[in-house]
């Protein structure tokens, strides 16, 4: 059975969905790996690495891609329009497409999927629980990126992080103030104390508070009922009311204008990034102070912010970059090559060399979109797919057509009834 890794051709894309580790494993399996040259030299792969690990090179999406049974991406697949490849229209029927697909912005990517009968499994949607904590990209991703946003951080800001004693003086300790608490938040909590910074962390759930001082850092609490309700099954925020959004804002406020470096992470699934700091909250803040939003991608939590730039405001610089983890290449390919070896593992039965897609699996029934030529995961299935429409016609006509054949049958019945008692004596006879 053969996969296809292909290059991320997407912009500031430095990640690989495989590397020279995971493809060695997966060739230990039984699979036959194509990787297109060049794939992973951005995360410090090289080609030389991957045919040592048992990999086919090459030298194009097309000839990698060609007669594939597995499509392994870090992005979604580029389609007719999106760029000089069309990665999409290469892929056969039936064939099982492994990737972040950004299911709640790529409409037309997901009915394509279902049109080409693919099988699309999308690796934001794999739920948070236990069995899939090591096939989740969001948790190891977002671990890095955490990270990396202090590093950004501590880059544009013009001062030390930790307090120093000097003989000339005491230098204090930076304030660090991180909006949102969940693994991206967390890491940044952690980095940022490691570092020597006084830090504070807000959340909508009141959960995270034991996490967040576990780590050394202050919890800021808006005091509310509603509070108590801010999670969601899966483990994210949920949006809150107007009242309680006003409230939040007001405390924030406060806690901003005392800040020299925010790092924001809030996002809610499917809906844009909740607006945390307004344009008077950056201007409340100190002359050199720093904010990275890292929901920038989804709208930003920041007012101001831009994707891909560094924004200064009132002297306040405001980073936009969208893919932290992407600046951590080597480290965070790694990661989510395994996330999708163990993905692998799950659906391969080793015995009969093939594929098992089990749809009333928990982590599949979470994650893949299309299945069979229609759009199959709930929160998505009124995209339709190009049969569904007929179907549903076919479905409505039963009910109007019932009704009409219980009539009938109550008024045959009585005459066939006779007919019926009849029978077994003209079998006897015969016989």
């Amino acid at each position: 059975m053969k996969i296809t890794v292909l290059k991320e051709r997407r912009q500031n894309e430095t990640r690989v969905a495989a590397t020279p580790e995971t493809v060695k494993k997966m060739t230990a399996l039984g699979f036959d790996v194509h990787v297109e040259k060049g794939a992973g030299l951005a995360a410090s792969f090289t080609d030389e690495a991957y045919k040592q690990a048992g990999a086919t090179l090459d030298a194009t999406s097309e000839a990698a891609s060609k007669d594939t049974d597995i499509l392994l991406k870090v992005r979604h697949p580029l389609m007719k329009g999106d760029g000089n490849v069309d990665e999409l229209s290469a892929l056969k029927k039936g064939a099982l497409l492994i990737s972040a697909l950004s299911p709640f912005t790529n409409d037309a990517g997901i009915k394509a999927y279902a049109k080409n009968g693919i099988t699309a499994v999308s690796l934001e949607m794999i739920p948070r629980i236990t069995r899939a904590q090591s096939m989740d990209i969001l948790s190891s991703q977002a671990n890095l990126g955490g990270y990396r946003a202090i590093v950004e951080a501590i880059y544009c800001y013009g001062a030390s992080f930790p307090m120093m004693m000097t003989a000339a003086g005491t230098v204090p300790p930076a304030k660090v103030l991180i909006l949102g608490a969940g693994v991206a938040g967390l890491q940044a909590i952690a980095t940022a104390k490691r570092l020597g910074a006084v830090v504070s962390a807000f959340d909508v759930r009141p959960a995270v508070k034991e996490q967040v001082e576990s780590l050394g850092a202050k919890f800021v609490e808006v005091e509310s009922d509603e509070a108590q309700d801010a999670e969601t099954a899966g483990g994210y925020a949920k949006e809150m009311s107007a009242d309680y959004k006003k409230r939040q804002a007001e405390k924030i406020a406060a806690t901003v204008a005392a800040s020299d470096i925010i790092v924001t992470t809030a996002l809610i699934p499917g809906k844009p990034a909740p607006k945390l700091i307004s344009a008077a909250m950056v201007k409340s803040m100190k002359t050199g102070s720093v904010i990275v939003d890292m929901a920038v991608e989804a709208g930003g939590n920041v007012e101001g912010s831009q994707p891909e730039k560094i924004v200064e405001t009132n002297g306040v610089k405001i980073i936009g970059y969208g893919n932290l983890p992407g600046r951590l290449a080597s480290e965070a390919a790694t990661l989510y090559a395994r996330n999708i070896y163990n993905l692998l593992v799950l659906l391969w039965d080793k015995d009969a060399k093939k594929l098992t897609i089990n749809l009333d699996d928990d982590i599949l029934k979470g994650s893949i979109l299309t299945h069979g030529g229609a759009v199959i995961h709930p929160n998505f299935k009124h995209l339709g797919s190009a049969a569904a429409p007929k179907k549903e016609a076919a479905k409505k006509a039963v009910p109007q057509k019932e009704p009409a054949k219980k009539e009938i049958a109550k008024k045959v019945a009585p005459k066939k009834e006779p007919a019926k008692k009849a029978t077994p004596k003209n079998t006897k006879k015969k016989v």
